[in-house]
């Protein structure tokens, strides 16, 4: 059920849109768990001679409460909640690690588990031999988990560390290992929790190139994460869970709205103007083009690039600040720039409801060859400071040429070299 006693069909954005037939694969109906826990555990032999005839009493948990959902095939779907509402939880009982008290799921395909760091590794084994033997857990053959074994290793960029074992390895180096294994099993569904939070900048981009090769491949991918910007980008649903219970299932802009309500207007059900970020913004389109105006996905370097976004309010927006920031692939800002609205005739800059707003221009490129994406802030200033965001991923890039520099950018200079004369 939804926030307001609904259920959350939602609509997605026409470029996000599946195929309505495609057939589910994760049909999860009334799924519950329940966790005791202890008021006082017995853990010392002299706790247990004092106190012999104690019993242990228990709370219950409720951690999951009557969630049904389904996923279907080819689907990018993302759960998200705040810390301790249930999703992952939910995520491993996908991943039969917990068995749930009530409901059931079922699943159509061979699976990926990507669920919590370390699980499934023993680490008195060393890396080569934790992926033969997880490969085999995701139901390769032995023979067919080592021939995939390098390029395992090639991807983790853990080839000099193959003999080590992973008892030995940094946090960072188990969360490369595990994700490079489920990507290389090319499971039909991957459940990944929380892949972001844990690694540099390099893994995190390495991480984005594989959510769109398996989004544009047609796997069915499930994602539990706190980065809107990643189910926004990504998704083409998300279902927000919030103690336990199932809150919206649908469009993973509304799904993110929620979220931030949830997060920022604190436990009241009624929030009060101003409390919640103003996230009720969609991207209709966004695009590249090249100096003759056709699209375009990659940029050559030196040419000038033709910038264009189209944004729909969900809501009024009043007086809105547009900021767009270039970022390297490892999330270190080159440059940016913000625009606003024009006022009209009344002296207003109003976006009502419904309509749109489209920048579009052309920006100076001195980018140097490499990998890019933009980020934007829709922004709006209000009283006493107060500022409410909206942050979104729009636009992923590759700058070609043949003339490589120092740092991400190329600059003119007039300095020259010479030698002093003798004083």
């Amino acid at each position: 059920m939804s926030e307001d006693g609904e259920t959350g069909a939602g609509t997605l954005a026409p470029e996000r849109a599946r195929p309505r037939k495609a057939p589910v694969v994760i049909e999860g109906r009334d799924v519950a768990k329940t966790f005791l826990i202890p008021h006082h555990r017995i853990d010392s032999f002299k706790e247990r001679a004092i106190h012999p005839l104690r019993r242990p009493t228990y709370r219950e948990l409720h951690a999951l409460k009557g969630v049904s959902f389904d996923v279907h095939q080819g689907e990018f779907f993302g759960i998200v909640g705040r810390n301790g509402s249930g999703k992952s939880t939910l995520l491993k009982i996908m991943a039969s690690i917990y068995r749930p008290n009530g409901g059931r799921i079922r699943m159509a395909g061979r699976l990926a588990p990507f669920i919590e760091l370390g699980v499934g590794f023993n680490p008195e084994l060393t890396s080569r031999e934790n992926v033969v033997l997880n490969g085999v857990l995701m139901g390769l053959s032995r023979q067919e988990a080592i021939r995939r074994l390098d390029a395992v290793l090639e991807f983790a960029g853990l080839e000099e560390f193959a003999d080590l074992k992973l008892k030995n390895y940094s946090s960072g180096m188990m969360v490369r290992l595990a994700f490079a294994v489920m990507v290389e099993a090319d499971a039909d569904i991957m459940l990944i929790d929380e892949v972001l939070a844990v690694g540099d900048a390099a893994f995190a981009s390495k991480c984005m190139d594989v959510f769109r090769a398996r989004r544009e491949a047609g796997k069915t991918v499930v994602l539990v994460t706190h980065d809107m910007a990643t189910v926004q980008s990504f998704c083409d649903r998300a279902m927000l869970i919030h103690d336990g219970e199932l809150r919206y299932l649908g469009d993973p802009e509304e799904a993110a709205l929620r979220y931030y309500r949830l997060n920022f207007a604190g436990a009241s059900d009624s929030p009060q103007p101003g409390d919640v970020p103003d996230v009720n913004v969609r991207v209709i389109d966004a695009w590249l083009e090249n100096p003759i105006g056709e699209r375009v996905e990659n940029v050559e370097q030196g040419e000038p690039i033709g910038f264009n976004v189209v944004f729909e309010a969900r809501h009024d927006l009043v007086s809105p600040v547009f900021s767009f920031h270039f970022l390297t692939e490892h999330e270190f800002t080159v440059f940016g720039f913000n625009r606003t609205l024009e006022r009209g005739e009344d002296g207003a800059d109003v976006v009502r409801a419904g309509e749109r707003v489209r920048l579009s221009g052309m920006i100076e490129n001195p980018l140097v060859p490499g990998r890019y994406h933009v980020r934007s802030i829709i922004s709006r200033n209000r009283s006493q400071g107060d500022l409410a965001l909206h942050l979104l991923r729009l636009l992923d890039f590759t700058v070609y040429g043949t003339k490589p520099g120092a740092g991400s950018v190329n600059i003119d200079v007039d300095v020259e070299a010479s030698v002093e004369g003798d004083q």
